[in-house]
């Protein structure tokens, strides 16, 4: 059976802790499919590695913004950290609308046969272009149970008005019903929680456009929400950190992995 290409109509809550506090919640559309799947079954209104009203394009991750190399640049990090059984890459994205896109983060899924998730990479990209990527997995590549968190260090800027220090924890929940993440970022008595879930359902034609009615623009409709947000925070005097150089490497990942939670 050709794979198909599943739809999220997500919603994102962003809740900001400490001396200044904000929060919002927006509906967002992301897609995911089988990232090395040599044939998908799409709707016409879909394209992969093409041009379409939408399309989710491996040029746009797996390596810097615009330069990509899809799940080959996957799998080149999962040797180069020595992680091996991974039968299946996933790709969790907001797609292109009209050509274009941005994505806060997406997340590459990695999966044994059988379909237990063992890594993740979270594919974090800022409004100025940088980007950084944190390895997830748990100790021993046992599989990652929805209590699990797994944490990572702070490395890349992402909003003028946090630090480049502190923390994520990361946790996931994705089965054949929905998709649940959730990240939580902490630096002292400041921090930030993020999520992303919705339902999953086969990509059609209708969802394409009924979301495009209801979230017009798509990524420019998620750049115009941040900039909101942002001009709200700087209202609210929180202070503002000017663009520190992006970090060298690629991708990062926690000496001591996974945190536990079971």
């Amino acid at each position: 059976m050709t794979p198909r290409v599943d739809h999220i109509r997500g919603q994102t809550f962003h809740g900001r802790k400490g001396a200044v506090e904000n929060r919002f919640r927006y509906s967002v559309d992301y897609v995911l499919c089988d990232a090395e799947a040599k044939e998908l079954a799409t709707p016409s209104l879909f394209t992969r590695n093409g041009a379409g009203l939408t399309s989710l394009q491996d040029s746009d991750h797996g390596g810097a913004p615009g330069q990509g190399r899809g799940a080959a640049w996957v799998r080149e990090v999962l040797a180069a950290h020595e992680i091996t059984g991974v039968q299946r890459i996933e790709l969790l994205a907001q797609p292109r609308v009209l050509g274009h896109v941005f994505n806060p983060v997406s997340f590459w899924l990695c999966r044994r046969a059988g379909g237990a998730l063992i890594a993740v990479i979270a594919e974090v990209t800022n409004t100025y272009g940088d980007r950084h990527s944190y390895l997830c997995h748990q100790p021993g590549m046992r599989p990652i149970l929805p209590e699990d968190r797994l944490k990572a260090a702070k490395l890349l800027h992402v909003s003028p008005f946090q630090d480049v220090s502190g923390g994520y924890v990361f946790r996931f929940d994705i089965n054949a019903a929905r998709i649940g993440v959730w990240i939580d970022f902490t630096d002292g008595e400041n921090g930030l929680i993020a999520t992303l879930t919705g339902p999953r359902a086969p990509l059609t034609n209708g969802g394409i456009l009924w979301s495009l009615l209801r979230r017009p623009f798509g990524a420019r409709r998620v750049l115009a929400l941040i900039h909101w947000q942002a001009l709200k925070l700087w209202i609210k005097r929180a202070g503002f950190r000017a663009r520190p150089d992006a970090p060298e490497s690629e991708v990062s990942r926690d000496s001591a992995h996974g945190v536990g939670g079971r």
